[in-house]
């Protein structure tokens, strides 16, 4: 279980002990030092100062469940981390698409920002538990809005609508709404339509998610830079306890996560407030107005404590993206075509050679690129793509096109689909035919040329080893016949001689079902002599057609 205090908080009623209690937690999961806010003003670790009166985020509440105290993976590890690791490490898959996908665009518009799409899953963590648990449709949307507390200045600060209830559903006050928490006023100069579909909704993980990254990205901040990273998580939300929070949840992404499905992920320790029929108390706060580039501390009472301010009214940053539309709309992705994938076929274990690429086109055929396509695994298959899972989402290039991870077959044969289709947007899918056939071999043969002979009723001393080869290397996993045959030009299975034994313990003089080792090597089963004596063959046979022939001898003692 996380680590927690407090579960929601309002940053007006947060003791000082419960901050003392929110650093030491960080601290024991070795995440970047924070100092509290007590009586030095609320001075950062970076050096800058939050006034503890002046909030831009309308004073909403939010999650305060810490990560665990064992990260998911050391320093430096991949972040691709198998479904079985640390629960709490585990993204929805739409949601982790989201984030990633505005990483990717923010570094093709504002390469300066470094927003690492971990701290938009840090944030998206921390406002509402991840869109509660990745419960999104296919689209990215959310199946019912979330909404913050009504911002009527009883415990958080009093903000009159500003969207005639279009976004919150109030007409009289604001509300923080969608998975990362925007008040109305603060989406009308920041939402963006990440998904294509001519919407800038807020309840839609894609948009919401590139309005974040855009606005934690504003004054021409550089998020590598500690100072910077720290001044754009406290305009979304000026709490100390919040950015320690945050801060908390990025380092413990850094360390490694994983996707898990959608409506899997895990909730916050209070999920009642997810709930948007429930008392009015949902998650997360929201990036309420315009980014400060550097918060000026208030004036202080001779205790150190900043005296109250009133609430400053949203404004639009130095930064402010266009807000009117352009003359020419962009175009819009209505199709997607195969950009040349080959035949997708494989050996069982094997990887495929031939990868999936497809293209995506508006109506007239133009390519639209910027677009995030899933590629899913569909069929009674344990083939999967690199790195184990069955669903992978890429976002295409400029030129429009999309490929898949490298396939890897599984152990079972037969055929199975891959299935391409745009994220959020309704696209006709297209799927592609991927075969699996059996392992083979072009070569097998006896290990070993000791004669094999045996008395009439009795078991031969002697076992019969075998090796498989391919193109001159090991075998694996090939399946093999062994098979008592009537004579070399009669291979049909013999109703005399040597013989296997069933399960049954009834003689069998042919066996199937059998599969080489990790070496190429296959031991047969003991063989046993009935009364009939003379020279008997026994023929082996690989899946692709290598066979050998022994002779087994049966005579009476001299």
């Amino acid at each position: 279980m996380a680590a927690q205090f407090g579960r929601r908080l309002r940053r007006g009623a947060t003791t000082t002990a419960v901050a003392a209690l929110a650093v030491a937690a960080l601290s024991a999961s070795q995440a970047p030092a924070i100092v509290s806010g007590g009586g030095d003003g609320g001075k950062q670790a970076s050096g800058s100062s939050v006034p503890d009166g002046d909030s831009a985020s309308g004073d909403s509440s939010y999650h305060t469940d810490l990560p665990p105290l064992n990260t998911p993976d050391k320093p430096g590890a991949s972040i691709d981390l198998p479904s079985s690791g640390e629960a709490e490490a585990g993204i929805p898959a739409s949601v982790l698409a989201a984030y990633k996908q505005a990483e990717q665009t923010i570094k093709g518009t504002d390469p300066g920002c470094n927003v690492p799409w971990q701290l938009l899953a840090a944030i998206g963590k921390v406002e509402s538990g991840q869109a509660r648990g990745g419960r999104v449709d296919d689209n990215g949307t959310t199946f019912s809005p979330i909404l913050g507390p009504v911002l009527n200045g009883v415990g958080f600060a009093n903000i009159s609508d500003t969207d005639n209830g279009a976004y919150d559903g109030d007409k009289t006050h604001d509300r923080a709404v969608g998975p990362m928490q925007f008040i109305p006023s603060t989406w009308a100069t920041w939402g963006q339509d990440a998904n294509s579909d001519g919407r800038k909704d807020p309840n839609n993980i894609f948009d919401a998610a590139l309005a974040a990254g855009r606005y934690l990205c504003a004054n021409n901040r550089d998020l590598s830079v500690k100072a910077d990273l720290d001044r754009a998580i406290l305009s979304y939300n000026r709490s100390q306890e919040y950015l320690a929070t945050v801060l908390s949840w990025l380092e413990y992404y850094k360390r490694g996560s994983h996707e898990v499905p959608d409506g899997t992920g895990v909730l916050p320790t209070d999920p009642g407030p997810l709930d948007p029929d429930g008392p009015g108390d949902s998650p997360g706060s929201d990036p309420g107005g315009s980014p400060d580039s550097t918060p000026n501390p208030g004036p202080s009472d001779p205790g150190g404590s900043p005296s109250p301010k009133p609430p400053k009214p949203p404004k639009p940053p130095t930064t402010t993206p266009p807000t009117t539309p352009p003359t020419t709309p962009a175009p819009t992705v209505q199709r997607l075509e195969d950009a040349g994938t080959g035949t997708l076929s494989a050996t069982a274990g094997g990887a495929f050679a031939e990868r999936v690429t497809v293209r995506g086109e508006d109506a007239k055929g133009k390519v639209v690129g910027k677009v995030a396509v899933r590629f899913l695994i569909v069929g009674d298959t344990d083939a999967s793509f690199a790195g184990g899972g069955k669903k992978a989402v890429v976002t295409s290039g400029t030129n429009g096109t999309a490929t898949a991870p490298a396939l890897r077959a599984g152990e079972k044969t037969g055929e199975f689909t891959v299935r391409a289709s745009v994220v959020s947007r309704t696209v006709p899918a297209v799927d592609f035919t991927a075969t699996v056939t059996e392992r083979t071999a072009d070569a097998v043969v006896r290990t070993g040329d000791k004669e094999l002979t045996a008395v009439p009723g009795t078991e031969f001393a002697d076992s019969v080893a075998l090796k498989a080869t391919n193109k001159g290397a090991a075998a694996p996993g090939v399946a093999v016949k062994a098979t008592m045959i009537k004579s070399a030009g009669d291979a049909s299975a013999a109703d005399k001689g040597p013989y296997f034994k069933g399960a049954d313990g009834q003689p069998l003089r042919a066996l199937t079902g059998l599969k080489t080792d990790d070496q190429g090597v296959l031991v047969l089963p003991k063989i046993f002599a009935d009364d009939a004596t003379g020279t008997f063959l026994l023929q082996i046979e690989t899946a692709g057609g290598a066979k050998v022939t022994i002779e087994l001898k049966v005579a009476a003692p001299a």
